[in-house]
């Protein structure tokens, strides 16, 4: 704090009229308290993954998804009387990247980040925000090392690998069984963790092992070799653990040699871009996703109103939106935007959100999530039940 002294050759001016000083004095005094008496300050929140980069699609998601949650919030009244302003974190799904965003927002006094969206940049990032008490909540990443660290602060609207894993081993098991799959991932935190717990459930139903587990390395454009070897060995299912970018490679070139085994995969695949790498070769890939929150009436409203704008909000867009309606809710009843606060009021609340009503563990994981399959054709994807059958 700085202090100001009354300089010396003032004081004989002072003493001359005691009446006068005093007058002066509280004129002096109700001007700087006027004059400098703080604001109300900005209440800082973020936004954080690949906004450029190959998984910019999904990164489109979260950027629409809190913008428009931030204009709404804002259009309420804000949070705890305040307005929000929104930063925006490009971490391009590299950790590096993201623990440079992560110690960004820690200068720029961020208390609340939605994000990060690629595991393998949500864990170092959540490193960061538990270190400096910043809470976050991610809106898409699933592997269970981010919640299982002890953390705090984390939180996320999404389900969990083990959880989505199970989900498809078993559907796996209960249609291939009998027959040879490979499953392949590309050796990201996601990709390796989803393939790895979809593998040990799909092993523990047919008690036995897949027929091929291979890694591949993300960012290359040719996959040929694996294609000619999965075709080869006669593999008919191919589950792969990753993002669409590697996946539509890979069926692309599996159409180009002719080779059609049943493709399936995780919410990687949860994007429109898909499509524009496989072309009409992508015809019924299934994957993995939570139910379709654009079908919730409660989101029919938004859904309309971002349609209308020309934008689609598929994918995590809702789920984002979902995680800044759980901090602000959490906020509003802690009475405070202090992390530990609002992290309390999460695990004690339920709260009615986009994508429905939301509840936490202490862990910072949904206790209600589930899954449930979709099937790519005409160039879209479609929810198709927890019972599809190939």
């Amino acid at each position: 704090m700085l202090h100001t002294r009354t300089p010396r050759q003032a004081l004989p001016a002072l003493r001359a009229g005691v009446a006068v000083a005093l007058t002066l004095t509280l004129a002096l005094t109700l001007a700087l308290t006027l004059t400098t008496a703080p604001a109300k300050a900005e209440v800082k929140v973020a936004v954080a993954g690949p906004f450029s980069g190959d998984l910019a699609s999904l990164g489109e998601h979260f950027i629409r998804g809190a913008q428009i949650a931030v204009e709404d919030i804002n259009a309420a009244g804000g949070v705890n009387g305040e307005q929000l302003v929104l930063l925006e974190g490009d971490d391009r799904c590299d950790p590096k990247e993201a623990v440079a965003v992560a110690n960004r927002m820690v200068n720029e006094g961020v208390v609340f980040v939605a994000g990060h969206a690629c595991s393998g940049s949500s864990i170092p990032a959540s490193e960061v925000y538990w270190e400096e008490g910043i809470l976050q909540i991610t809106p898409a990443s699933t592997a269970p090392q981010l919640t299982e660290n002890g953390y705090d602060n984390v939180f996320r609207t999404c389900g969990r690998d083990d959880q989505q894993g199970s989900f498809a081993g078993n559907w796996l098991a209960r249609w291939f069984g009998k027959k040879r799959i490979a499953i392949i991932h590309d050796k990201s935190s996601y990709g390796k963790g989803l393939a790895d717990q979809t593998r040990a459930a799909y092993e523990k139903r047919v008690t036995g092992t897949v027929h091929l587990y291979e890694s591949i390395n993300a960012g290359e454009v040719d996959y040929s070799a694996l294609v000619s070897r999965l075709k080869n060995e006669g593999v008919e299912a191919v589950y792969y653990g990753g993002y669409h970018t590697e996946m539509g490679l890979i069926i692309r070139q599996a159409a180009a040699q002719e080779y059609k085994p049943k493709f399936v995969s995780g919410d990687g695949q949860v994007t429109e871009e898909l499509w524009s790498i496989t072309g009409d070769s992508g015809e019924g890939l299934i994957f993995t996703f939570g139910p379709d929150p654009r079908k919730r009436k409660q989101a029919a409203a938004l859904v309309e109103r971002l349609r209308a704008e020309g934008f689609e909000p598929e994918g995590f867009t809702l789920y984002t939106y979902a995680a800044f309606q759980v901090w602000a809710e959490a906020a509003r009843a802690a009475g405070s935007f202090d992390t530990e606060d609002v992290a309390d009021a999460i695990r004690a609340g339920s709260f009615e959100t986009i994508i429905g009503t939301l509840a936490y563990n202490n862990k910072g994981d949904r206790t209600d999530e589930d899954y449930t399959w979709y099937r790519w054709t005409d160039g879209s994807y479609n929810e198709v039940g927890k019972d599809y059958r190939p």
